[in-house]
């Protein structure tokens, strides 16, 4: 797995220079630019319009007392989306933009969550009593009201 890891951290420099000469080539340089700052831009304004949207999705999902799974995982996906979105090529914006769409978020949400094994535990700790001995016994002080004098 870190094999592949390494690997599409190699290529990915190189396809996004491959995609923006073709492009260069195709449409010319100024419009290339444009097209980069353009769906920068969009990319700003749709992560600022679909986090907005998680977030009171979060705050309606913990005011029910529901459990926020999906929602998180739609937050998670637009972080990863917004760094895409900032890093410039077209391979990546387009990969960002479309980690905003609520489907997509979806499809990858039940897709991720297929491998995932969740466990509820509850822990249960009581607290001591003062008749238990576990408080008071060999090698413990107790000291009095009188007897502690602070610094």
């Amino acid at each position: 797995m870190a094999r592949f890891f390494l690997l599409g951290l190699l290529a990915l420099p190189i396809v996004e220079i491959a995609l923006f000469i073709k492009v260069g080539q195709t449409i010319g340089l100024w419009p290339t630019l444009a097209l980069v700052i353009g769906a920068a831009l969009l990319g700003g304004a749709l992560l600022r319009q679909q986090g907005l949207a998680v977030l009171m999705q979060l705050r309606g999902n913990v005011a029910a007392g529901k459990l926020p799974g999906q929602t998180i995982a739609d937050a998670a996906l637009i972080g990863v989306a917004a760094v895409l979105l900032i890093l410039p090529g077209f391979l990546s914006d387009v990969v960002g933009l479309s980690m905003l769409v609520p489907p997509i978020r979806r499809w990858i949400y039940k897709t991720l969550a297929g491998n995932f094994t969740v466990v509820q535990t509850t822990g249960f700790r009581a607290q001591p009593s003062p008749d238990d001995g576990r408080i008071k016994g060999p090698g413990v002080i107790d000291l009095d009201d009188e007897d502690y004098r602070p610094r």
